[in-house]
């Protein structure tokens, strides 16, 4: 995202915004406040966030049972997946403190600030599936982002059945999933329609998974096949572009009958890194890994530069020219971004 003075108008609309949402805030405090002061309120309790409305929060002590509740203005960036505690109150209830969290996966917005999706996750569940096609530099980014924060991804194939119809499809996306096998990233294949979703059960049972991808790969049915009742809406794709439509609005916790919990998050067509420094991105290649560092000059930027160890490999084959094309069109964006 590269930087440039804003107008007139477009500076007025921005101050505009944020006097909305800084009255939205006092709004809210004021609420939470009038109900803590008036003596309304049950003590505290631990509390987890299942869901997120805007200006509101589900809260669960109790799995399976939650409750609407107000947030303090000085709470700002609770996601699904926050640990908190709250009181009950009538006809809501109030959050009044946030745990600390063991992870969080997080994506810049169209500002360029960093903003989280969801806390306290251990497993990233990629969804990919033969239309919206996949790319590998998508892929790329989300396992650059899920290494970034320690969190497993797992990368998940989706409507499977579809490659049956497509010969030439179904070659080029195992082709281009093989390099990630090879590298020891779980691959799982699934179909709601044939009902192949048991390996994904094992895969969830006992974490705290996100899915995450771009929208139509068939999240939101994945969730449905996982729980026929959390009734998740479902888009079908544009038929001219072959790309989804956003269909989830707001990011999700349901637990799963295999003792998992599963975060279901609206569908991104892109996954911005701007965030992070090439030195990160390069940590999330994994074959780059044992290389890092025994380059002849320590600032190689893996491009021309004699004794290059990144270099070397991808010349014997051992690192794949599609892997390093996408690392160098990762960092190129990181370096428009600060342009």
């Amino acid at each position: 995202m590269s930087k440039r003075k804003l107008s007139r108008q477009q500076a007025w609309r921005v101050e505009k915004i944020q006097e909305e949402r800084a009255k939205r805030a006092a709004r809210r405090d004021e609420a939470a406040q009038g109900a803590l002061s008036g003596g309304e309120l049950g003590p505290e309790q631990d509390g987890l966030i299942v869901a997120h409305y805007g200006t509101q929060v589900a809260v669960e002590s109790i799995p399976g049972s939650s409750r609407r509740c107000h947030l303090r203005a000085n709470l700002e960036g609770l996601v699904t997946g926050d640990n908190v505690i709250w009181r009950e109150g009538d006809p809501f209830g109030v959050v009044v403190a946030q745990r600390a969290r063991s992870s969080e996966l997080c994506r810049p917005d169209s500002y360029g600030k960093l903003k989280p999706v969801a806390a306290n996750i251990d497993r990233i569940m990629l969804v990919v599936a033969p239309y919206p096609e996949p790319h590998a530099n998508l892929i790329d980014r989300y396992l650059v982002a899920a290494d970034a924060v320690g969190i497993e991804p797992v990368i998940l194939l989706n409507k499977v059945d579809l490659l049956a119809q497509d010969a030439a499809r179904e070659e080029s996306i195992h082709s281009m999933l093989s390099v990630y096998r090879d590298l020891g990233y779980q691959i799982i294949h699934t179909s709601v329609k044939t009902g192949g979703t048991d390996a994904l059960h094992c895969a969830l049972e006992e974490h705290t998974s996100v899915f995450v991808g771009q929208s139509g790969v068939g999240k939101s049915s994945l969730v449905n096949a996982l729980l026929p009742g959390a009734q998740m809406p479902v888009g079908p794709l544009s038929e001219n572009t072959q790309k989804g439509t956003h269909t989830t609005t707001t990011a999700q916790l349901l637990h799963l009958q295999c003792g998992g919990s599963l975060i279901d998050s609206p569908g991104v067509r892109e996954f911005g890194l701007w965030h992070m420094t090439r030195e990160q991105v390069e940590q999330g290649f994994r074959e780059f890994q044992p290389l890092l560092g025994h380059c002849k000059f320590r600032d190689c930027q893996h491009e021309e530069e004699p004794g290059c160890a990144i270099l070397q490999c991808v010349a014997t084959g051992d690192i794949g020219e599609q892997r390093l094309q996408s690392y160098r069109r990762i960092v190129a964006s990181l370096e428009d971004s600060r342009q």
